[in-house]
């Protein structure tokens, strides 16, 4: 657990890479493999990634978690959704009576569903004029997201629920990497014209009230963040620790995760983007962390949903790089020349 918010920095900065011999164990295999290499694209690149990660050449999805972080903002006063702040309860009970969009995700892709609670009866301050968490309430959400890892798991999926926290996730990306409010600020859950222009003024006036604050990517999610995108700054740190392969949601969950790339670019390196979503900022913010998603859906749900779909994509990568024969084992004649004239797009996994 995190005591204080230098150790949070020093765990972002620690140098934690891949697994090289299980690297080259899953690329070797790629070459083996009766098929053209490079000829599976994409999912040649993941399973490489997810073996280096997983530190085994043949990696494996029997225990897949996927982690919804649900938290309350006090910036949801000034309309910024549609919905009022107490949605975020109710989705909550949803989620745990099965109903919600994420629980037939989970079902359909055989992965665990984990909704974790934080402090929805007492939301962050208002951002726009004030710091959003205190010292020791971005710590405990740090060490909440961290504890909700599991030490066995073979990859995490992360979501969350947080009504007006799109309006953090925008005003997160605007603190670190600039540009103009209604560059950042999207719909939602699905704003008209005129309310968009006010959230964004109101993001523009919060990243305003912080301005002193920019060069430090922690303290920007303390200020204008909130427990749940800091749960999943926790979880990719503990991840990055256990060598457990992650998938990121949407706007919101990557938002989360941007302080972390800002203290260590290659902090990311253990995560993966599950989609691109229909929030505006969304394309920018993937661009600026270096993180190309795995898919194109038009979603915007939240919830984890776009990163538990891309999972079926993830699967089919582990079974292609497993379930394969080689040309040995099949007989195939080899051309050796397809070795030299191709090289597997690896080098997002190290």
């Amino acid at each position: 657990m995190f005591s204080s918010l230098a150790e949070i920095k020093q765990a972002a900065v620690e140098k934690i890479i891949p697994d090289k011999a299980a690297f080259d164990a899953a690329t070797l295999r790629q070459t083996l493999l009766t098929k053209p290499l490079g000829s599976l694209g994409k999912l040649e690149e993941i399973a490489i990634w997810l073996a280096s990660w997983q530190q085994n050449g043949c990696p494996k999805l029997d225990n897949v978690d996927t982690i919804i972080f649900a938290g309350n903002h006090g910036v949801a006063k000034h309309g910024v959704s549609l919905f009022p702040a107490e949605v975020t309860k109710q989705m909550v009970t949803n989620f745990k009576n099965g109903g919600a969009a994420i629980n037939q995700l989970c079902a359909l892709n055989g992965t665990n569903l984990k909704v974790i609670e934080l402090d929805l009866d007492k939301p962050t301050q208002d951002f726009s004029i004030a710091p959003a968490m205190s010292e020791a309430e971005l710590i405990e959400a740090i060490n909440i997201g961290a504890s909700a890892v599991s030490d066995d798991a073979d990859l995490i999926t992360l979501g969350e629920m947080g009504i007006s926290n799109t309006s953090s996730a925008s005003a997160i990306a605007m603190a670190l990497f600039g540009g103009e409010a209604r560059h950042w600020t999207g719909k939602g859950t699905g704003l008209d014209v005129h309310s968009i222009e006010k959230k964004a003024e109101i993001i523009r006036k919060a990243v305003g009230f912080h301005e002193d604050f920019r060069h430090d990517p922690l303290e920007i999610l303390r200020r204008l963040g909130g427990r749940e995108l800091a749960a999943i700054f926790g979880a990719v740190l503990a991840a990055r620790k256990k060598h457990i392969p992650v998938l990121l949601d949407g706007f919101i969950c990557c938002a989360a995760v941007a302080p972390l790339y800002m203290l260590n670019q290659s902090a990311l390196s253990v995560a993966m983007a599950g989609h691109l979503s229909m929030e505006i900022g969304h394309i920018s913010l993937l661009e600026l962390i270096d993180k190309p998603p795995l898919l194109q859906m038009d979603m915007r749900l939240g919830e984890g949903s776009g990163a538990v779909v891309a999972l079926s994509i993830v699967r089919a990568a582990v079974a292609t790089h497993n379930g394969m024969a080689t040309f040995d084992e099949a007989n195939v004649s080899n051309i050796e020349s397809n070795k030299n004239t191709e090289k597997v797009n690896t080098n997002r996994a190290l």
